[in-house]
């Protein structure tokens, strides 16, 4: 059937609503733009099915007509792998409307979800029931947790919970031309052949859509402690977080670098802000412990702590005193990104290394972006238990914007030559999208590509499931 056709179908399929059509820019607006605000595309149209049935229902309809189907969740990613392409081929499929709670359990320490949850909803319901989800995101306010699963999201805490994939128990899936594979089984140990909730998982809606998830929770921490500390470089804060690791043991749930040109960049943007010390550090450390139950973790922190300071290694920190503290402290992490983004255009990166070469790696870094532009800005910051840094660049200001693009790609192209140098990965949270699948590509080895492709088309022999994200 015809682009007309097949859009009457759906509507008639869907709820009022279900289906915004392409030539309705104002109420599209929001689903063609990422958060960063670089990248606009133009769908054929928006579906919005509110069940799993409605979703696999629109998938073969489309499907059935030859049209790409992109799964889209809150739209705060930033690699381009969840908005519609240019040339208005693309039918966009929301999941907002699939945003129920299906069933919580706190005795089994599970939860299972519709795709368009909202992450912060799920921590209060969470919460509700005396249980914590860990996946913590900056993006927690709109992102949801289908997104959250398909790009496989970082965040702060994987240092002690690990990735996404870590929490994943079972997963609903409607496949590529509208089967529903239902593997929301939500046992912790089941060895019986391949494991197909990983093949899902980070694939970037490119294998399926996810409708609903099953996620570990974990007992709600009856003590959190945070502290903001100042050490005289890099090289010191990874040595701090190895003592960390082994003087708190698995209670270190996060470790957050933050180098001194990220707080010049929120000063000068927010002249009202305060320095967290007494004197500015070239290195600031956001790290926090907690546990739950007869657990004591204050004693040993703030120990561990004070033998730190009388070592000299850290150079001043304070150690939040309430809630409403520890959240001012994690404010200065969250606003380096929000600063950046009132810059205009910039690099953004998730690469990540080896832990033992961060510092290593940021100073080649540092080296070779100045080598290009001295007056070019980089931003560096991240999470150091698992090796993940936000290398950024800001370039020069007054610019012209299409000097500024050029300018940027050569950064990333260097960026990622010096990854490639100390073994590590172009990707750690964000995925590959659109933006980085020419350089995805390229490393790929043949039998990566092979097995790769291999699993592409026995899911999804016609290409129609996001394509052009990941792999071309």
């Amino acid at each position: 059937m015809d682009a007309a056709a097949l859009l009457d179908r759906l509507a008639s399929l869907l709820d009022p609503g279900g289906v915004l059509r392409g030539d309705d820019e104002a109420a599209l607006v929001r689903y063609c733009r990422d958060w960063s605000g670089d990248h606009v595309g133009r769908p054929l149209a928006v579906i919005r099915p509110g069940s799993t049935e409605q979703v696999a229902e629109s998938v073969r309809l489309c499907f059935e007509s030859g049209v790409p189907v992109v799964p889209q969740g809150g739209n705060t990613g930033l690699v381009a792998g969840g908005i519609p392409t240019e040339d208005g081929r693309e039918v966009v499929l929301s999941l907002e409307r699939m945003n129920r709670i299906r069933t919580i359990d706190a005795a089994s320490f599970s939860i299972v979800a519709e795709a368009g949850c909202i992450l912060a909803d799920l921590h209060q319901a969470a919460e509700a029931v005396d249980c914590a989800l860990p996946l913590s995101l900056g993006a927690q306010g709109s992102c949801q947790i289908g997104g959250n699963v398909s790009t496989n999201a970082g965040g702060v805490n994987v240092l002690r919970y690990g990735m996404t994939r870590d929490l994943v128990l079972g997963l609903e899936v409607v496949l590529p031309g509208g089967r529903i594979w239902h593997g929301l089984r939500r046992l912790r140990k089941d060895n019986t052949g391949y494991d197909l909730r990983q093949l899902f998982i980070g694939a970037e809606g490119t294998l399926g859509v996810i409708t609903a998830v099953a996620l570990k929770l974990f007992p709600r921490p009856t003590e959190l402690h945070t502290a903001i500390v100042g050490v005289d470089s890099v090289a010191a804060a990874l040595d701090l977080y190895a003592r960390a690791r082994t003087g708190l043991s698995d209670l270190l749930s996060a470790f957050e670098l933050i180098p001194r040109a990220c707080f010049d960049l929120v000063l000068a943007d927010r002249p009202d802000w305060q320095e967290p010390f007494a004197r500015p550090t070239p290195v600031t450390v956001l790290m926090e412990a907690s546990a739950s139950g007869l657990v004591d973790v204050g004693g040993p922190f703030a120990r561990f702590l004070e033998d730190r300071i009388e070592a000299g290694q850290v150079l001043d920190g304070t150690l939040a005193q309430s809630r409403a503290q520890a959240a001012a402290f994690w404010r200065w992490r969250e606003e380096v990104v929000e600063a950046q983004h009132r810059r205009g255009r910039h690099l953004r990166t998730d690469i990540s290394v080896p832990i033992a070469a961060l510092a290593d790696f940021i100073a080649a870094a540092d080296g070779a972006m100045a080598a290009i532009v001295p007056s070019v800005r980089a931003i560096a910051y991240g999470h150091v238990g698992d090796g993940n840094i936000h290398y950024n660049v800001l370039p020069p200001a007054g610019l012209p914007l299409p000097e500024a693009v050029a300018l940027l790609a050569h950064c990333e192209e260097l960026l990622f030559t010096l990854v490639d140098r100390f073994d590590g990965s172009i990707s750690a949270e964000h995925g590959i999208g659109r933006l980085k699948r020419s350089h995805f590509l390229q490393r790929l080895t043949p039998v990566e590509a092979s097995l790769m492709r291999t699993i592409k088309s026995g899911i999804d022999p016609a290409g129609l499931m996001n394509p052009g994200r990941i792999l071309s």
